[in-house]
């Protein structure tokens, strides 16, 4: 066994890489080449400086006597790994090109231990071993860091999705419709209320249309997502109106028998505005040759 101390030991590392900065980073560069390597993502010069920023910041921590990368001698490393973690999940990398940021590494600096503690197998080992588990530390955080990241934007996108996705349209003075496409969840419920009262208070409108034509299916579920979006409307002072109702669906309505006896239901979206046009006193009168129809 190595009868090195082991603070001793990071410091010896940390002292090579020192004498051998410039070799370290133009091979770790080399080892980045390839499949893991997006120039196209990435220029080679910012690349390169966080290369040497992390050098830096290895060799800091190293020089603290400390191979344990939970200890609060790598914080400034954890930094640095969150942040390149973090743009990268947004520049569209993928979770190997960015793990592969450290663990290329791994090859440039064995190869100078192996050098500098060769005739000496036990302090080879223990050098290559403790610094094994430094290094495969860095690179499982790098990719969790990378995967919350990730889960982050595709949360963000989802949200911004949904929103896109229950547009609120403004028909008449005091006439809203509120074209659902795709299936109504929970999640969406919410989103779905909270844009069509937002709406209604903003516009002060009395008749909300809630058009189902792009809901595929309406079961039990569907259907108490929609009456608690009318309640919350006529909360706010306005009525609702349903349109869209397909024949298939109100075939599904009746066998499930849920009750929407209370809120008016039309089959088509027109015939729901001419409805709400009733309630707010608006009648039209058709031209004939140019002149109002008597």
């Amino acid at each position: 066994m190595s009868t090195i101390p082991r603070n001793d030991r990071t410091r010896q590392v940390s002292a090579l890489l020192t004498r051998n900065e410039e070799t370290f980073v133009n091979e770790w560069l080399r080892q980045m080449s390839g499949a893991t390597r997006r120039s196209d993502l990435m220029k080679e010069t910012e690349l390169r400086t966080q290369c040497s920023q992390f050098l830096r910041l290895l060799q800091n921590g190293l020089n603290g006597g400390d191979f344990n990368f939970q200890s609060s001698t790598w914080d400034k490393i954890r930094e640095m790994l969150s942040e390149i973690s973090r743009s990268r999940a947004i520049q569209g990398f993928t979770p190997a090109e960015t793990a592969s940021f450290v663990f290329s590494a791994k090859r440039p600096l064995f190869t100078l231990i192996r050098q500098e503690f060769g005739i000496d197998a036990d302090s080879l080992a223990a050098q290559m071993w403790a610094t094994t588990e430094l290094l495969d530390a860095m690179g499982l955080y790098t990719a969790e860091v990378f995967q919350k990241s990730r889960e982050d934007v595709i949360r963000r996108q989802q949200e911004e999705l949904l929103e896109l996705s229950t547009p609120v349209v403004k028909l008449w003075d005091g006439v809203l419709a509120l074209p659902i496409i795709g299936t109504l969840d929970s999640a969406r419920t919410q989103v779905v209320m909270e844009s069509l009262l937002q709406a209604i208070v903003q516009t002060n409108s009395r008749v909300a249309i809630i058009d189902i034509t792009g809901v595929p299916t309406v079961d039990t579920v569907v259907a108490q997502h929609l009456l608690k979006t009318v309640t919350a409307a006529r909360l706010m002072g306005a009525d609702c109106i349903i349109s869209g109702v397909r024949p298939q669906i109100a075939q599904t309505i009746v066998h499930l028998g849920i009750n929407l006896t209370d809120v008016a239901t039309k089959a088509t979206l027109a015939a729901a505005f001419q409805i709400a046009l009733q309630r707010l006193g608006v009648s039209f009168v058709k031209e004939q040759n140019g002149k109002p129809n008597s």
